[in-house]
């Protein structure tokens, strides 16, 4: 048994990767053992083990309390998901503009020619949109980014497209509002948004032919194929739900806690003024 053992690669026993795990196993035991059980050795010795381990206890939740705010009002610390944009389902991507108004996204028909040209078509659309709501976003916002990049994810998810075959060429959205909110600048209360929505114009690439010895031709947009439609909803995501939710269970503990040491400290006094009972 031995001799099998010796045969046994030193590299195979070195891959297992268990350091992250011990690493951060050890941190935590060494934060506890450092911070909360100075603490309650402090306490212990001058109240009683019991007595020290409840107020210790108490302190530690009041502490979370805090910290459970903080990251709560700013955003940092036990975060949750990022908002981004979500697809709608069934009706992602839109081929053409009768499909606009058969997902829901407008109303009015664009009018336009049987034989019109996917620009002209395009420039019918956007009128559409804009008389029924959406807001045309400039590329220059962050808002346009962080949607483009959302829309060609999908797109290329769904093979519609593949990469460097498309280009996002307007970007329009509508909803969004907060509410409860008294105006303009009294907001803090608004905790709810209406249902934001993202619909991205994407206009076809069409690849130039390149020159052996010439650096290549950037692609330019097809003027004959239609343009297409990606039709997103925005998700709120749940950045502060981990740290709100912190917050809440720690108050409840600390508020037991309290309780439990106003408790104690009711039934001392009452004992103190009872009477003496002699003993036999």
């Amino acid at each position: 048994m031995l001799a099998t053992l010796a045969t046994v690669p030193a590299n195979a026993v070195l891959a297992v990767s268990w350091e992250p795990e011990l690493r951060g196993l050890l941190t935590v035991i060494i934060a506890v053992v450092a911070l909360c059980g100075s603490v309650y050795l402090l306490l212990g010795t001058n109240v009683g083990a019991r007595l020290g381990f409840l107020v210790a206890l108490t302190g530690l939740a009041g502490w979370m309390v805090l910290m459970g705010m903080l990251w709560w009002i700013y955003g940092i610390g036990l975060i949750g998901e990022d908002p981004s944009w979500r697809q709608v389902e069934g009706r992602t991507v839109i081929q053409d503009s009768d499909s606009l108004r058969q997902a829901g996204v407008i109303e009015a028909r664009p009018q336009v020619d049987a034989d019109a040209d996917p620009l002209t078509e395009a420039i019918a659309v956007r009128a559409v949109l804009i008389d029924e709501g959406w807001r045309q976003v400039s590329e220059s916002d962050a808002e346009f980014g962080q949607a483009a990049t959302a829309a060609g994810n999908y797109l290329q998810e769904t093979g519609a497209f593949g990469p460097g075959e498309f280009r996002v060429t307007d970007m329009y959205e509508i909803g969004g509002e907060r509410r409860p909110k008294i105006n303009e600048s009294i907001d803090f209360l608004a905790f709810w948004h209406a249902p934001k929505f993202a619909l991205a114009e994407v206009a076809p690439l069409e690849q130039l032919r390149t020159e052996p010895g010439r650096a290549p031709v950037p692609a330019e947009i097809d003027t004959e194929r239609q343009r297409q439609y990606v039709y997103m909803v925005r998700d709120q995501g749940s950045r502060r739900v981990p740290s709100a939710m912190l917050t809440i269970g720690s108050t409840i503990v600390f508020l037991s806690l309290c309780w439990m040491l106003h408790r104690r400290d009711r039934i001392v006094e009452e004992n103190r003024r009872a009477e003496l009972v002699p003993a036999g």
